[in-house]
């Protein structure tokens, strides 16, 4: 009779590495790129490490988030403004 599942097979992956605290603070606290327009566009700034070009338009919001890189495109003076 084989024996029940996980009592002799291996772990199914490796546990995840602790994120080191160099990344932890981009992923804490994003960039932040303030913009004057409402509607804006985002390639990851990377060349051919970017990725594709996307456009977004914060519509009744004063930021936006790419949804690829996680940049924060905050409206000039708005709640997501570094200089307010």
């Amino acid at each position: 009779m084989a024996s029940p599942p996980g009592k002799t097979s291996p772990p199914a992956s490796e546990p995840a590495s602790p994120v080191p605290a160099s990344q932890r603070r981009f992923m804490d606290n994003p960039e932040v790129v303030v913009v004057t327009t409402r509607k804006i566009a985002c390639d990851g700034v990377g060349g051919a490490l970017g990725h594709p070009r996307v456009w977004y338009d914060m519509s009744e919001d004063d930021n936006v988030e790419c949804k690829y890189c996680d940049r924060v495109f905050a409206l000039k003076g708005g709640s997501r403004d570094p200089a307010r």
